[in-house]
């Protein structure tokens, strides 16, 4: 019998007495336990040099197919999951039409689809949770993801990105690392769709890189209200190519119409129990509805100059550039007008790549986005089965298309004739398809040199600084939301030495934040603050941008009101509600005691959408409580539509009500609560004022109140 080898170990010459083990750019370590450690190999047994930076051409050189330690990691990651994605598994996705309405891309890029404005081409968009299941509910606390199809006449253009312009992580040798930690834990199964436990925060706070994602992901950003009020980003830096060569670096924006809008922790909550499909739910209804959702298409235009000036470095995916450095400037719209025909054919056969792009668009040397074009196109072979993903209708391109790929399980397409390979001495008509020098992608041309080695650049070793700048950017509403989630998240982890290291890493952003999720977990002293790799810049200035209360709309567009209704409503005053909705460009729902209906005061029976033990308001933007005198009295003995008016009040809604409501807020608690939020509709005016107020959205200033309970 052959002998079993001895495991691998650490030379205990290279550990402390504590056992530490360096990882990250900037060289930082972290205790680890005593006693020897087993080296990580590949699963050929092949000792793992450096777990952390994939192999390139100097630290901001491009990633080499060579590395094979970081083939195999993200192979065997891609084919974890049957038959779902392992990330975006709980998707929903629409048809539509890109449109440039502009031609300053004209002038940069050769690619076709930027060359006529008011010319409209076919794309397809899916929206999707993270790290949920294909199960797991809409509202979850987590990144979405906002991957756009392009139908262009040069091919499929691939926009995959999400609802933040920044990532966890800067090289793509970690993604399978935060998303094994980011998922349910391996030994039990859960959480599911959520990152409330150890083992991501275990990962985060070892990273500190992931701290300026950290801050937006514990932000109301994840919690968007629908897709159509939620921002995209293409998070990478690309590169725009011109028929000389020249190129001018480019990041892409998709701003929503309707502006931002999300919920509230304590909402979504309930959200997910009243409705699992809220987001898809929206989608559909608002398309089907005729309330096509619309985004104008912005680009970042910079150059080498900006690039060198910069204090961050544009290939980092954990940086964004502020738009008050450089501006969007808004070239093109999206628009969705169309649902899916079959879920299954189109949202979950749809295959993404960030390396589809067409002539005239480029990549950058960015080691996530330079692993994540090897990583896509590797996936799609075990998610649908066959190198002839290509086939399926929607990924196919629709202009002309013509390759010697021949055969392979599904083939649904094949060269015709006798020539099956190039070069060859056929003619035109069976020799197929030639290469062009002149129509052909050709990629931005670089001057690369450098040593062969696992790093990353020099300044990619700034983890805080715009962690900083981000908090500093929200107002105190969603500051306030922040510590929440932090101190809700950690909460849930078991082990009190990371919740520790993620309040030392706090204490680089904002002290009274670190302080305020420091008593919120009763830690029982403060840590010393992280080590950082590189010195933080504490006074970047603050951006509008990145707030979502600063960049709300003005108006009721798009949103939704529940009238909470009973036998005897006042027609005229529910008739005068209905007309203000609907010329605002909101939608309305009516609860009632039973689905059937209410018979109003002028004898007229007319239909609710939603029972109210069925119709809580945390479905609505903001709520009117207009019963009868009776229907007051009914309601207040029902336990359901209490829920409705406190809930409204604690998520600080905006709330209508008409003369006889008193009773039902009286049994709620709510009448010595009243406050600017409140609006008493006492004449059939009233009712169009109450919805120009409802364009703030919600009523901030209840918050402070609700937190003081």
């Amino acid at each position: 019998m052959a002998k079993k080898p001895a495991s691998l170990k650490v030379n205990p010459a290279a550990q402390m007495d504590e056992g530490t083990v360096q990882r990250g750019p900037g060289g930082e370590t972290h205790q680890i336990a005593k006693g020897d450690v087993p080296v990580l190999t590949t699963a050929q047994g092949i000792p793992v040099f450096d777990d952390q930076n994939a192999l390139k051409i100097g630290p901001r050189g491009p990633v080499l197919l060579e590395d094979f330690a970081l083939r195999e990691k993200i192979f065997h990651f891609d084919h974890e999951r049957i038959p779902e994605r392992v990330v975006h598994a709980r998707g929903f996705g629409a048809h539509g039409f890109f449109e440039m309405t502009d031609d300053t891309l004209a002038k940069l890029s050769t690619a076709d689809v930027f060359q006529r404005p008011g010319e409209q081409t076919p794309a397809f968009v899916r929206f999707s949770t993270v790290a949920g299941n294909k199960g797991s509910p809409d509202v979850a606390r987590d990144v979405r993801g906002f991957a756009v199809k392009i139908y262009s006449q040069q091919g499929n253009w691939d926009i995959v990105g999400n609802n933040i312009p920044v990532f966890f992580i800067q090289d793509a040798i970690k993604f399978p690392d935060l998303i094994h930690a980011a998922k349910q834990e391996p030994d039990r199964g859960f959480p599911q769709a959520q990152t409330a436990h150890d083992n991501f925060w275990d990962f985060i706070s070892l990273s500190p890189e992931s701290m300026h994602m950290a801050m937006w992901i514990m932000s109301d950003r994840t919690l968007p209200r629908s897709f159509r009020f939620m921002e995209g980003f293409g998070v990478h830096t690309f590169r725009l190519i011109d028929a000389a060569g020249k190129t001018t670096f480019v990041k892409f924006h998709w701003k929503p119409k309707l502006g931002l809008q999300s919920v509230v922790w304590n909402e979504a909550v309930k959200l997910n129990g009243a409705d699992p499909d809220y987001h898809r739910r929206d989608l559909w209804d608002a398309i089907t509805t005729g309330n096509f959702p619309e985004w104008e298409f912005g680009v970042q235009l910079f150059d080498e100059e900006f690039i060198n000036s910069f204090d961050f470095d544009v290939l980092d995916a954990t940086k964004l550039i502020p738009e008050e450095l450089v501006p969007i400037k808004i070239v093109g719209r999206l628009v969705l007008n169309r649902v899916v025909d079959n879920f299954f054919a189109e949202t979950e056969q749809v295959a993404f790549s960030t390396g589809n792009v067409p002539p005239g668009i480029g990549f950058t040397n960015d080691p996530l986005l330079q692993g994540r074009n090897f990583s896509y196109l590797d996936t799609q072979l075990k998610r649908l089965g066959s190198t002839n993903f290509t086939h399926l209708p929607i990924n196919a391109p629709k202009c002309p298309f013509h390759t010697f790929q021949q055969d392979g399980h599904m083939a649904m397409v094949n060269p015709k004739g006798r020539a099956n390979y190039e070069p060859n001495s056929w003619g035109p008509e069976i020799g197929g398809p030639r290469e062009s020098p002149t129509l052909g992608y050709k990629p931005a041309q670089e001057h690369i040199s450098g040593d062969k080695l696992q790093a990353r650049g020099e300044l990619f070793a700034d983890h805080y600084s715009q962690a900083i700048q981000f908090y500093a950017s929200q107002t105190p509403f969603e500051q306030v939301h922040i510590k929440d989630a932090l101190v809700f998240e950690l909460s849930k982890v078991e082990t009190p030495a990371i919740r520790t290291r993620m309040v030392s890493h706090l204490l680089n952003i904002d002290d009274a934040l670190a302080q305020q999720v420091a008593d919120g977990l009763g830690l029982p002293e403060m840590p010393a603050p992280a080590t950082p790799a590189r010195a933080i810049i504490k006074d970047l200035p603050a951006s509008k941008a990145l707030s979502i209360i600063a960049n709300g709309p003005k108006s009721f567009k798009g949103r939704k009101l529940g009238i909470l209704v009973t036998d005897g409503v006042d027609m005229a005053l529910l008739a005068a509600l209905q007309e203000a909705v609907t010329t605002a460009g909101g939608v309305f729902e009516l609860i009632a005691p039973k689905v059937g209906g209410v018979v109003c005061s002028d004898g007229m029976l007319i239909p609710a959408k939603q029972k109210v033990n069925g119709g809580p308001s945390v479905l609505y933007d903001a709520v009117a409580v207009i019963p009868s005198a009776e229907g007051a009295a009914l309601l207040a003995q029902e336990a359901t539509a209490k829920d409705f008016v406190n809930d409204a009040f604690a998520h600080a809604k905006f709330i209508a009500y008409g003369p006889d409501a008193t009773a039902l807020f009286e049994k709620a608690n709510l009448t010595a609560d009243m406050d600017g939020g409140f609006v008493a509709l006492k004449k059939l005016a009233d009712a169009k004022a109450f919805i120009k107020l409802c364009g703030e959205l919600r009523f901030w200033a209840r918050e402070a109140k609700v937190h003081s309970v």
